[in-house]
């Protein structure tokens, strides 16, 4: 059986999966919408304006700290859950990807984050229930939809990442977690998965923070634009910010990084802040 270059095989994966997006988000065009209201303006913004959103974020997390932690309690839950599942049957391969794969379904969890931030933005009363009200918005059909472009996206990565590791320390799961680190670290074929598994993964979270830098509270604030105007926006103010905006990302992924150790639990604090800070660079950039 010949076994592709993984480099070039995640490569072919990238590309199709970007195509099935570019088909989605064009079934579900709504033209009328588009016509009710002008497209966001995307401004410039710089590393100063990265500060003052983590500064706003922190703020909102400490105003609702009590409700967003009792929210976000359930991510390091999920994480460990599903560690011990992924450990428990031996697929040692697939704990990174699984822990780093929070990045890309990150902006349709932390929704309900930006709502209780725009809602503290308008001066309304907020609490922990305030998040569910992302269920009662005009766009939550255009919501639901871009979620479950990000869910498979996040699926193909993790089959992405299952067919490196078959590729070049597969097939078969390692023994043990110390055989698995001394494949990975110490030998020619672990190094392949590293530079392979780093080159594709990066090319997946590229996609995701493309379409969702700033869709998903684009649509939360305006119900007068359609996902397709959402994605495009976010794609813009990516190109237009491209150093300023190549940090933030730098910036979350090192957050989430960090909140996952030990065991997750970090998440609790990082997502919170991290989502609230994203609706008020929203709002810096998009209007």
């Amino acid at each position: 059986m010949l076994i592709r270059n993984p480099v070039g095989w995640g490569a072919d994966q990238f590309r199709h999966w970007m195509d099935e997006v570019g088909e989605a988000v064009a079934a579900i065009h709504r033209p009328e919408e588009a016509l009710r209201g002008p497209k966001p303006h995307v401004g410039q913004i710089g590393f100063s304006d990265l500060t003052w959103a983590l500064r706003r974020g922190f703020e909102d997390f400490m105003a609702f700290r009590t409700d967003v932690i009792m929210l976000c309690a359930l991510y390091p839950m999920i994480g460990l859950l599903l560690a011990y599942l992924v450990v428990g049957h031996g697929l040692f391969e697939m704990l990174f990807p699984i822990a780093s794969g929070f990045a890309l379904i990150g902006p349709f969890v932390a929704l309900g984050l930006y709502e209780m931030s725009r809602q503290r933005e308008l001066g309304k009363s907020v609490s922990w229930s305030s998040a569910f009200a992302v269920l009662q918005s005009r766009s939550a059909s255009g919501i639901a939809v871009l979620g479950f472009v990000l869910l498979a996206i996040f699926l193909a990565w993790l089959y992405a990442a299952q067919q490196i590791y078959d590729s070049t320390l597969g097939p078969g799961h390692p023994a043990s977690v110390g055989q698995f680190l001394h494949d990975v670290f110490l030998t020619g074929p672990g190094w392949s998965l590293i530079v392979a598994g780093v080159g594709i993964g990066f090319l997946f979270a590229l996609a995701v923070f493309m379409i969702s830098a700033v869709s998903f509270p684009l649509l939360l604030d305006r119900d007068d634009v359609g996902v397709d105007v959402a994605v495009g926006t976010s794609i813009r103010t990516v190109l237009r910010n491209p150093r300023t905006m190549a940090a933030w990302g730098l910036i979350v992924a090192g957050g989430l990084l960090l909140g996952s150790i030990p065991f997750f639990v970090g998440l609790a604090v990082v997502i919170p802040i991290l989502g609230h800070a994203t609706w008020h660079l929203y709002r810096r950039v998009a209007s």
